[in-house]
């Protein structure tokens, strides 16, 4: 943690996501209008920025302040549940992979190309599209489900690498089972990557959901998203340029608060990287190759 204070800019991306996910929370308390409510049903016409609506008002004369807090709990509950079954999967798929080699290892990696020959945004809405109505569940699970493959690679890289190493090699002359050396001894090594991975994915499912619901294949609750938000002046933009602008703008700015804390966590994880001698470990790249 120290580590992560002495970078100033981790820090405050970490201050700034913390910061976002307690307005999300605390969004009943501090929303000043229901996110739902029409405060305008006779005219229903968007209004600009005011004292009254600090972020206007969209189409269907609904609050857009109200509106994004609310949308930043239905866009990083999704994000993040996304992220933990993406990453679950990949570090189970990875393990297994690296720690059994041989021909399990050849078979498991070419399904795993396989996988990543479809481009996923299509595989996304291909998926999105048979299972219209099952909302965010649906959402959840079909981009955690596509999210794994690169993470599942960095951890057999991890796995490869830390197979020789002596600790490991005395665990299997002690008679431990391939379980408890995975669990035991390999898994500690390979969570700060993985932690790092899975925090830039956060922000790629963040920017990836907003996408979504844009095409209109993302959550539909009554709350929305910042994706949907953005849908719902589509046509628009040009008139009521305000409806686009902050949902917009928190999503590239909740993305970029991610990407940065992920860095700032890769040069901690890197910095303690080393073996027993006080040298750089073996690259993952490398152990991914050979």
């Amino acid at each position: 943690m120290s580590s992560i204070v002495s970078r100033r800019g981790a820090l405050i991306a970490a201050t700034f996501i913390a910061l976002l996910a307690l307005i999300a929370m605390a969004a009943p308390i501090i929303s000043p209008y229901s996110p739902t409510a029409q405060l305008d049903i006779v005219l229903q016409k968007a209004q600009p920025p005011s004292w009254a609506h600090l972020f206007g008002t969209d189409i269907a004369s609904r609050d857009l302040l109200s509106r994004v807090i609310y949308g930043g709990r239905t866009s990083l509950s999704v994000a993040l549940l996304a992220v933990v079954l993406s990453t679950t999967v990949g570090i189970a798929y990875g393990m297994v992979a690296g720690y059994a080699g041989g021909v399990t290892d050849m078979v498991m990696m070419r399904l795993l190309d396989g996988l990543l020959a479809i481009p996923r945004v299509l595989l996304l809405i291909v998926a999105l599209s048979f299972w219209s109505g099952g909302g965010e569940p649906a959402l959840i699970i079909g981009i955690g489900l596509t999210g794994w493959f690169g993470m599942s690679r960095l951890v057999r890289a991890e796995v490869i690498a830390a197979k020789p190493r002596e600790y490991v090699s005395a665990a299997v002359a002690l008679g431990a089972s391939s379980r408890r050396i995975l669990i035991r001894h390999i898994l500690p090594n390979v969570i700060g990557p993985a932690t790092v991975s899975a925090t830039v994915a956060v922000a790629q499912v963040i920017a990836l959901e907003a996408g979504l619901s844009f095409l209109g294949l993302g959550a539909r609750t009554a709350h929305a998203s910042w994706g949907s938000i953005i849908l719902d002046g589509q046509g628009a933009f040009a008139e009521f340029w305000w409806i686009p602008l902050f949902p917009g703008l928190a999503v590239v700015s909740t993305a970029l608060a991610f990407n940065v804390l992920g860095d700032g966590l890769r040069e901690v994880v890197s910095g303690r990287q080393l073996d027993g001698r006080g040298a750089p470990a073996d690259p993952p790249q490398t152990a991914a190759t050979a």
